[in-house]
């Protein structure tokens, strides 16, 4: 198997909806630091798993610098939502790790699938 991770920084704004009393619920934003997974038992006709570039314009392109709240529907933008949204993008992904914040971090991983790198 062939791992591939892709680090970047994505700046943007979000509310929450909480079922109860929180300062979060407030716009808000945040400079998170995602890190994107990827997979593959086979390399593409040009040796890669994905292209760190195209992982970054995929995710980077449609979220840094906007409300997320309007770019992932009627999903609860939690860090945890954010992480599985973005896995959802691609292909090749099984994991997701968000840091929302310094101590901070969520992570969704594809059903079935073990830790790679």
């Amino acid at each position: 198997m062939y791992y591939v991770k892709k680090r970047m920084e994505i700046a943007g704004a979000h509310m929450l909806k909480l079922s109860y009393d929180s300062k979060c619920t407030q716009l808000h934003g945040h400079n998170w630091i995602v890190e994107v997974y990827c997979v593959s038992d086979v390399l593409t006709v040009d040796g890669m798993v994905a292209d760190f570039t195209h992982i970054k314009k995929q995710i980077a392109d449609q979220l840094d610098h906007k409300y997320i709240n309007d770019i992932i529907g009627d999903i609860n933008p939690t860090a945890e939502n954010i992480a599985k949204w973005i896995c959802d993008q691609i292909k090749t992904c099984y994991k997701v790790t968000v840091q929302e914040s310094e101590g901070n971090v969520a992570m969704y991983v594809k059903e079935g699938f073990h830790e790679g790198l």
